[in-house]
This record gives C-alpha cells, sequence and structure tokens, in this order.
C-alpha cells in the first residue's frame, strides 16, 4: 500500500534553482538535472554502465539504438561510448544499420552472450540507468520543503480544497498553520471522522512539481525509487516535450508524491527490502515520499509501537536526513524531505506521553460534523450518486436515527447509508431516492440490532 534509494560516484551538478513554472504546466528546464554526455558525467562507474547495456541487449535480441535510449534512459553519446569497445572487443556487432547514424540496430556475440551472462550474475537489475545518491541529494535538497523561500500555502487555497468540510474553524487553522510551517501534524478523533480523506487532501496542497529518478546507486546497489502510482506526473505542456532533449532522462517529473501507511507498517517496512529476483532493493515509505507528504495512519495500531514510530521520524525529519543501511551493515546518509502526518483514532494521551506530543508539531482534532454540515454532506453525496432526497429524510437521519442511537454525525456515514440505498433499489428495480423509508431500511442494514443501537 505504499509505494527506493542509493550512492555512487559524483555526478553532473544539477541545474540551478529556477522561477516556477506558469499555471499551464511545469517547465521541464528548471527541474529537471542536465543531460548526461558522457560516461563520467553519469556518476557511475563505466564497468556498470557496461553491465546494463550488455543485459539490456540481451533482453531484447535485436536492439535498436532509441529503443536501447530509451530503456536505459541513457543519451545516445553515452550509449555509443559503451557500445564502440564493446564492437571492438567482438562482443556486440551491428546487426541492420538504416540511412541514419542512429537507425542502427545492435546484437551479441558468442562472446558478448558469455558477457551478459556475467553481468546477470554480478547485478540482475535491467531498467534505467540509477543515479547516484550524491546527486538525488543536491535535487532533494534544491526541492526542499523547508527551504525559507519556498511557496506558503495560503487560507484561500487550504478553504479550496477542503471545500464545505464541515471542520470547526479552529481545527481548520491548526491545519493552515502546520501546513504553513511544514511542521509534523497529528489527526485525532473518532473512526470514521473522515482523518483519512482529509490527510489525502492536504497532500494535494503541496505546490509545485518535482524530480524523481527512476532509481538509485547506493554502494553496488540499485535501488528501485519511481513509482507511477506515487510518483503521478503533472499535466503535459508543449515545452516540456521541446526541452527534454536536453535533461537528464534517468529523472521524470512528477507532482510531490503523497505516501499513506496504515496498520500494515512493521519495523520490516522501514528499511531497505531486497528483491533478489530482480535484482534490486525497494525503498521504504519515507524515501519515497522525499519533496512530498507521508502519512502514517491507524497510530497505535501498527505492528510498531507509537512511541518507537514517533521517535523514527521525528529525529530525521528535524534533522533533514536519515540512515540508509545496506547490506552488510554498511549505512549511507539520505535526505528527509517530507510533510509528516499522523493519524489516529486512539485518545492520543493512551499512545504517547508528554514528551511525545510536545515533539508533533501541530494537534488537530477531527471529530463530529455540525448538523449543518452534515446535512450539507449528505446533499453533497446524494449529488454525487444521482440519488434524489427528500428534506424529510434528511431530518430523520439528523434528527432521530443518530439521536437515538448515540452515534455521532461522522463523515463516514452519508456515502455508507447513500450505497445501501442504491443497493437496496438496484435489487427492488426502481430508482434509488432517499425517503424516510429508505433511511431507515439502509440504517438497520448497517447496524446491529435496535436493541443495542443504544451503544456508540
Amino acid at each position: 500500500m505504499f509505494e527506493t534509494l542509493s550512492t555512487g560516484n559524483t555526478a553532473s551538478a544539477p541545474r540551478a534553482a529556477q522561477p516556477a513554472a506558469p499555471a499551464g504546466g511545469p517547465d521541464i528546464a528548471p527541474v529537471l538535472p542536465r543531460q548526461a554526455k558522457t560516461v563520467r558525467d553519469t556518476g557511475l562507474e563505466p564497468r556498470f554502465v557496461t553491465d546494463l547495456v550488455l543485459k539490456a541487449i540481451q533482453a531484447g535480441g535485436k536492439a535498436p539504438l532509441t529503443l536501447l535510449a530509451g530503456k536505459l534512459r541513457l543519451s545516445i553519446s553515452v550509449l555509443r561510448e559503451v557500445l564502440n569497445p564493446l564492437i571492438a572487443e567482438q562482443q556486440v556487432e551491428v546487426a541492420w544499420c538504416g540511412e541514419s547514424d542512429i537507425d542502427m540496430q545492435y546484437q551479441l556475440t558468442a562472446h558478448g552472450q558469455r558477457g551478459a551472462a556475467d553481468a546477470l550474475a554480478r547485478c540482475r537489475y535491467v531498467g534505467p540507468a540509477p543515479v547516484t545518491l550524491a546527486s538525488y541529494r543536491a535535487v532533494v535538497e534544491r526541492q526542499a520543503l523547508r527551504h525559507a523561500d519556498a511557496e506558503r500555502i495560503t487560507s484561500a487555497q487550504l478553504a479550496g480544497v477542503l471545500g464545505e468540510d464541515g471542520l470547526a474553524p479552529a481545527a481548520r487553522d491548526v491545519l493552515g498553520a502546520a501546513l504553513y510551517a511544514r511542521r509534523s501534524l497529528l489527526l485525532y478523533g473518532p473512526s470514521g471522522g473522515g482523518k483519512t480523506t482529509l490527510a489525502r487532501k492536504l497532500g494535494r496542497l503541496l505546490p509545485g512539481s518535482i524530480a524523481v529518478p527512476y532509481a538509485l546507486m547506493a554502494g553496488r546497489h540499485v535501488i528501485r525509487l519511481y513509482d507511477p502510482a506515487l510518483h503521478v506526473a503533472p499535466p503535459p505542456s508543449a515545452r516540456q516535450q521541446e526541452e527534454r532533449r536536453s535533461c537528464d532522462a534517468r529523472w521524470t517529473v512528477c507532482q510531490r508524491p503523497l505516501v499513506h501507511v496504515g496498520a500494515e507498517l512493521g519495523r520490516d517496512m522501514l528499511d531497505l527490502r531486497h528483491d533478489t529476483e530482480q535484482g534490486v532493493c525497494h525503498a521504504p515509505p519515507h524515501l519515497q515520499a522525499n519533496n512530498g507528504m507521508l502519512v502514517l495512519d491507524d497510530v497505535g495500531r501498527q505492528r510498531i509501537g507509537a512511541a518507537e514510530l514517533l521517535n523514527r521520524f521525528i529525529g530525521p525529519l528535524d534533522a533533514g536526513c536519515d540512515q540508509l543501511t545496506l547490506q552488510g551493515g554498511q549505512a549511507e546518509p539520505v535526505p528527509f524531505d517530507a510533510a509528516v502526518v499522523f493519524a489516529t483514532n486512539l485518545p492520543p494521551s493512551a499512545i504517547f506521553d508528554d514528551a511525545a506530543l510536545r515533539r508533533i508539531g501541530y494537534k488537530a482534532d477531527i471529530g463530529a460534523w455540525t448538523p449543518a454540515g452534515y446535512r450539507a454532506l449528505l446533499r453533497r453525496q446524494c449529488r454525487m450518486r444521482r440519488i434524489d432526497v427528500d428534506d424529510a429524510a434528511i431530518d430523520h437521519l439528523v434528527e432521530r436515527l443518530h439521536p437515538q442511537s448515540g452515534r455521532a454525525l461522522l463523515a463516514c456515514y452519508p456515502g455508507e447509508l447513500l450505497d445501501r440505498v442504491a443497493d437496496f433499489a438496484g435489487f427492488a428495480g426502481t430508482e434509488p431516492r432517499l425517503t424516510i423509508a429508505a433511511a431507515e431500511q439502509a440504517w438497520r442494514s448497517m447496524f446491529i440490532a435496535a436493541a443495542t443501537e443504544g451503544e456508540p
């Protein structure tokens, strides 16, 4: 449910920060580092790049030059620097040549097949060439949320994203201050109050686009970092396509990531996970959240204690740096720049002591909605589902069913009720409509018998 890192030699310096892109789409040139023109520019060991090319040709049989460039995300000039010695050593041969010097296909000789087998024995990874950890550190720092001159959230932006969420003004102010200050945030309140949905909405408020590498090189380990489910592409623009040729294709531009982990989180998920089959390591969620937001949900219910979880993240967050432990015990410093949101439906004092709570920047109580907000939410949910509604049915829910059962006006209930109204109508072959009878039927299907309804 979440959704990986490394080092090497020094890489070519990333481009200096530039003004923000216009609203029509991100300007790729200021975000991505410059293209590597030579093997030395990549920062990678020449042997590793050669192995990567041999494995890529073996995987594809006859490999066109442009296909190799796309698969490995390396420039044509870097590939030619690698291929020419391989041809001289009779490991690679030209299988076909078109009218231009780019329109060429390569294949392995018998000698090259043995070389590819040796390369696979050293490392099974075949994919985009990784970037060095030094280069990654520099780019993460340039894109850091904590910069004094970084764009700050405004009250108008917060209101635009939250809309009519029924939050108390005091809670909204806390959320706004936490995002403005880029400090950690604790959302607490009853289950079903909308904390997870709220945290995801807050993630959408992080401004700007960032550069993310497909993979990183840490020592001799390749670490997969990019995940399309987390690193979502921004809207395309014409200028992007024009300027991609001068940018390092080992990086891609994406929106600031939102990484969410819940009760499944355990200690093992906070370290590198080694995938022997693919020859890579997978990064822990907090590294994939760099330059974005990390939501730690269901705190107190994970397979790791709440105090330990807090200590694991607050210290590195304050320092802006974490430690990555590689196989063999070698530790590498890696950047940690993320807005961290903790969420729990347990009383904060039951899972954190006073000292721990002081380390969390802001705390917001996300509880029951006001009757007016709850009515508005019901109507919005009806419109979204195209369900007609009787005013009397809303009154019945707010004034009778909720009070009689002792159930608070929580954000989770309207959608669940209306889904059941639609289910019952569909089964009966009628159009769904929220009436008093339909509300009663849906309510009884959601909760245990009336004898226990007095229990919240």
